[in-house]
């Protein structure tokens, strides 16, 4: 599937999707140029409202398994409240900054320890067939969360294409750096670009995923477009976003938030109520659009499934 974004609008210039897809269905039925005069569209502004429309819509999007039972937050809530350090450290900023961030057309770089290294078009990986809907927790460091209907593909399909040598160990994720479209990224608040990183059977695990939309839709710009890792059970910092490079390593990657304080954020950031932020505690969360707090879950509520990869450790020293 190739992915194509439309030329940026402006907000006030895109019709809403539902007063659209009426006027459209009723538009469809006889001559474009006639009616879509009388439905009260220019040609020019049906044409705006169609390309807009096509860049948000994805199809073919099977239902997966992974489901949590639980209501999901609201689309406006989970695209105006986000972390996005590139654009700002405001969580309502980079649905603002990111706005006009071009992801078309978007590479992305695979190499280090495996067979086949490569630079590929986002397309390669992304196919219809292969995209899911998972329905995951989103758990932050901040002692929030919200339940968000992703879209992507198990990454355990990039490990097959490429084939890691049996070296690697480990997966190093890098975020494209370009502070002319990030603006966050000529502040030093953290060191760019942004890095992250996994031990490999946590990136074959089939509850991660790459994601390219949510709720059906591409991925906003301000949610990691137009690609970004997605592990549920760690705390969202882990889930890197506009991925550019994906690197497979003998040994542990510097990821960013443990450079910057190693003493706040672990190297596998499991989500775990039992061990503290130092400036907080992490046994209860907010979900976002709720009043009160709820009693965190150990591994964001994935521990049946997750667990067994931790067997033996020390969760508190390796946090």
């Amino acid at each position: 599937m190739i992915i194509k974004r439309a030329e940026p609008f402006k907000p006030s210039e895109i019709t809403d999707e539902t007063t659209y897809l009426n006027r459209r269905q009723f538009i469809g039925q006889v001559s474009k140029s006639t009616l879509a005069l009388a439905a009260g569209f220019s040609l020019p502004e049906l044409m705006d409202i169609r390309r807009a429309h096509a860049a948000l819509a994805l199809g073919d999007i099977k239902k997966s398994k992974y489901v949590v039972g639980e209501e999901k937050t609201p689309y406006k809530d989970v695209t105006q409240y986000n972390n996005f350090y590139e654009f700002s450290t405001d969580k309502e900023g980079p649905a603002l900054l990111a706005k006009n961030f071009k992801t078309d057309p978007w590479t992305l770089r695979v190499d280090g320890e495996v067979a086949k290294p490569a630079t590929y078009q986002l397309e390669d990986f992304v196919k219809p067939h292969t995209l899911q809907e998972r329905v995951y927790r989103l758990r932050c460091v901040e002692a929030w969360s919200m339940v968000i209907p992703w879209v992507g593909f198990a990454f355990a399909d990039v490990i097959k294409k490429v084939e890691p040598t049996s070296r690697a160990k480990y997966v190093e994720f890098t975020t494209l750096y370009d502070p002319e479209q990030m603006p966050g990224q000529k502040r030093r608040v953290l060191e760019w670009p942004y890095i992250e990183g996994l031990r490999i059977d946590e990136a074959a695990h089939p509850l991660t995923i790459l994601a390219v939309g949510l709720y059906g839709k591409l991925m906003p710009n301000q949610n990691g477009a137009p690609i970004r890792l997605v592990v549920p059970w760690k705390y969202g910092f882990k889930s890197i976003k506009s991925i550019v490079r994906i690197r497979f390593t003998e040994k542990p990657p510097r990821t960013t938030w443990n450079i910057a304080a190693p003493q706040e954020y672990g190297f596998y950031a499991n989500v775990n109520p039992k061990v503290d932020h130092p400036r907080w505690s992490q046994a209860k969360e907010r979900r976002i659009g709720d009043f009160f707090k709820r009693e965190t879950l150990m591994f964001n509520g994935y521990a049946d499934e997750v667990a067994g990869l931790y067997s033996g450790m020390d969760l508190k020293k390796f946090f």
